[in-house]
């Protein structure tokens, strides 16, 4: 065979290969093997992809069924039933008959759960496990407790109680875990068991506390035909405290600020030493130089604060324009012309 018939068959077999090399690359592409995310990536025949060359590939979405199996569906996934101790899934509900018993209910299962003894469940909001004060909820259909358990001056665990002595107002225990600790109301107050605080006995209305029981005074009566809707008298007893008659008949105690007196004439409080009834009344609580004090308290001093520093400003302070010797012979050889 001759050179030319040599190179002809050379020239057939590389022609043959590229046209076989082309056809399958082609059907690579057509099945989606060489192609990226981008639509201008093409990788050469006789090269496979690598990784490291590839672009990014994107995710394919995921289609949500449209109707789940029964099967594979979960309990927190199917139509919920509610129940009378869990009428959501999930949450804290109270119980129906006990106000200090509740549910912590986990995808309808509930967990019986008790507050503290004296403390009830608070179902202002499922989403909250939270036990209160009975005087902050109302437990009128739920009234059903816990069974007691007291320790001294506490008949409960936790909670504001009155004094066990009857006759004693204006003294309650407050109990923390069976610890107690004794609060006295503010003068002319007694304490209402239910609401746990101090009020007027007109208005808390126990027995043995009310406002003829706690006070030596009566209001008096009036004969004028126009009288004050809410006169004032003086403690007969107390040169600091007065009686407000509400309405004229109901008396409630108050009191002035350390240092003065209720003027009768006046129905007003007044310092001590300008009311001459009572101007000794604090002669063996004050001293007269503390009585100065309070009658003329000393101004309180102010301090001058530095004004906020603009954010951004320089702490620097600002410099003198600097003046150079030829400008100051300049000026003064002007100023000789």
């Amino acid at each position: 065979m001759s050179a030319n018939e040599m190179a002809l068959v050379k020239i057939c077999i590389f022609a043959l290969a590229l046209a076989v090399g082309l056809t399958a690359t082609k059907a690579q592409e057509s099945r989606g093997g060489f192609r990226g995310s981008n639509s201008q990536f093409r990788v050469g025949p006789g090269h496979p992809p690598s990784q490291r060359h590839l672009p990014p590939r994107n995710r394919d979405p995921v289609q949500e069924a449209s109707v789940v199996p029964k099967s594979k569906q979960t309990a927190a996934e199917k139509e919920y039933e509610p129940t009378e101790e869990c009428p959501e899934p999930n949450g804290f509900y109270p119980d129906s008959k006990q106000c200090d018993k509740y549910y912590a209910c986990l995808d309808g299962v509930p967990t019986e759960r008790l507050c503290a003894d004296g403390m009830v469940f608070n179902d202002y909001s499922p989403i909250e496990e939270k036990c209160d004060l009975p005087y902050n909820i109302d437990c009128m259909k739920r009234s059903k407790l816990q069974t007691p358990q007291p320790s001294l001056h506490c008949p409960r665990k936790n909670g504001y109680f009155g004094h066990e002595k009857p006759g004693i107002c204006d003294k309650f225990y407050f109990c923390v875990d069976g610890q107690f600790n004794m609060i006295t109301c503010p003068a002319g107050l007694v304490f209402n068991p239910k609401t746990g605080i101090c009020g007027w006995p007109d208005q808390v209305g126990v027995t043995g506390c009310k406002s003829e029981d706690v006070f030596d005074f009566e209001c008096p009566k009036v004969n004028e035909s126009i009288a004050v809707t809410h006169p004032r008298y003086a403690d007969p007893n107390d040169c600091q405290f007065f009686y407000v008659c509400v309405n004229g008949d109901l008396p409630r105690r108050n009191g002035c600020k350390l240092g003065q007196v209720f003027d009768e004439e006046k129905e007003t409080c007044d310092w001590a030493r300008k009311v001459p009834d009572c101007a000794d009344w604090y002669k063996d609580r004050l001293t007269d130089k503390e009585l100065d004090e309070l009658e003329n308290p000393k101004p309180k001093t102010t301090t001058t604060k530095r004004p906020p520093r603009v954010r951004g400003q320089s702490r620097r302070k600002p410099q003198p324009k600097r003046v150079e010797p030829e400008q100051v012979k300049e000026e003064e050889e002007e100023e000789e012309e």
